[in-house]
């Protein structure tokens, strides 16, 4: 009998142990925080995700010889997304034991059945959904915890990754703000204050605002920031609402503020309490009493000392005058610098390195360190295809009358 073996995912049984298996690899890891199993589950469920409508996914499992599970791997693809993604799937949810053999196993597997359902290369580790959960692998940052829905790895991943070929497509920085020892650019804060002297701009956090005024005023800003911006959709109403619905049991209207000019919303900053400091001890399982508990923890005892930094935007007629100083300015002075607040830290997450201009704002005038990263790879199917990195963000130039 061969040393190792490959097995697809079929049965209920055999996606419990597939969804299980990094409990094995992390068992004993400090920093390690174990996912819920819902948050993985529901990727993989076509009633909960909308790509599998036009999509497909598949997971594995690689055995030993006495039937252990030695590493796992999931791929997919969405023909929506094929389309504008120079036709390129996605291989993710990746664990393996320290042997390259079983590594190359799982990364043959998804890219055999990607090529035979017409895709041309593979992005991994990523999501079958948004970018913002289980993106891209850590290869900065092992001794720090991660936050909610961000992948942890271990660092021999890394050369798994880059002894089968893939090779580095863009990196996610993530940046940490220490409450009591940083302070912000002298610059960002003159900014500021000539923005907060003209009577039409006011900053405000959401108590006073209903949460689907809210989430319609995040939506406008949202649409008008990024949509200029190539390979971003506009934000539907039901998005808008679905979201800050979702994180309505952990918001802390403290750290969740809009900025206005002449009563308009210009510019948003939605934060909230990473919830991976208290789920830990829940070993995945999300039931009715670890939800409560989860609400125990948030709202009552604050157990959360980190903020989880989600979503910036600032309307494109209002970029460059000051006004992403004065939300710091004003989250500073109303809340993060008083008696009122018990975080520690903030964390700025998913600022890709093709975003040179949000980098800079965040190392320059927040002066917030960076502090861990993740590399989302790409590998070619031909292997005689030049490869380039991802190119830097840039604006859709405006059509020709």
């Amino acid at each position: 009998m061969a040393q190792y073996q490959l097995k697809e995912v079929k049965t209920a049984k055999e996606a419990k142990a597939w969804l299980h298996m990094d409990r094995k690899i992390y068992e004993g890891n400090r920093n390690w925080v174990c996912p819920l199993d819902s948050d993985i589950e529901k990727v993989f469920d076509p009633k909960q995700n909308e790509l599998f409508a036009d999509g497909e996914a598949i997971r594995w499992v690689v055995v030993d010889a006495d039937g252990e599970i030695v590493g796992r791997i999931a791929a997919f693809y969405n023909r929506e997304q094929l389309a504008v993604n120079q036709n390129v799937g996605g291989c993710g949810f990746f664990e393996s034991i320290d042997s390259q053999e079983v590594a190359n196993m799982l990364f043959d597997a998804a890219r055999l059945w990607l090529s035979s359902r017409g895709a041309e290369g593979m992005d991994g580790p990523v999501n079958f959904g948004s970018r913002d959960a289980w993106w891209g692998l850590l290869v900065q940052g092992y001794e720090f915890q991660p936050l909610y829905t961000n992948p942890y790895h271990l660092p021999y991943y890394k050369e798994l990754f880059e002894n089968y070929g893939f090779q580095n497509y863009f990196n996610q920085n993530t940046y940490i703000w220490r409450v009591y020892d940083d302070s912000v650019n002298d610059i960002a804060l003159e900014k500021a204050k000539r923005v907060m002297s003209n009577p039409g701009y006011r900053f405000e956090d959401v108590h006073n605002t209903e949460l689907d005024v809210a989430a319609e005023n995040l939506r406008i800003i949202y649409n008008k920031a990024w949509s200029l911006f190539t390979g971003v959709k506009p934000m539907e109403k039901e998005e808008a609402q679905e979201m800050l619905n979702a994180l309505k049991p952990i918001i802390d209207r403290n750290i969740i503020f809009f900025a206005y000019f002449n009563d308009e919303p210009i510019g948003f900053f939605v934060m909230v309490p990473d919830i991976n400091r208290v789920i830990g001890k829940f070993k995945g399982n999300f039931n009715l009493v670890n939800k409560l508990r989860l609400l125990w923890d948030i709202n009552v005892r604050k157990a959360s000392d980190r903020i989880f930094a989600i979503i910036f935007g600032i309307t494109p007629e209002f970029q460059g005058k000051g006004i992403e100083s004065g939300m710091i300015k004003h989250i500073l002075e109303t809340y993060i610098k008083t008696d009122k607040c018990h975080y520690k830290t903030i964390e700025f997450a998913w600022i890709g390195d093709f975003n040179p201009v949000m980098n800079r704002m965040i190392e320059r005038y927040v002066c917030a360190t960076k502090h861990k990263m993740h590399t989302t790879y790409r590998y070619w199917f031909d292997r005689t295809r030049p490869f380039e990195r991802c190119p830097r963000l840039g604006l859709r130039r405006p059509e020709k009358q």
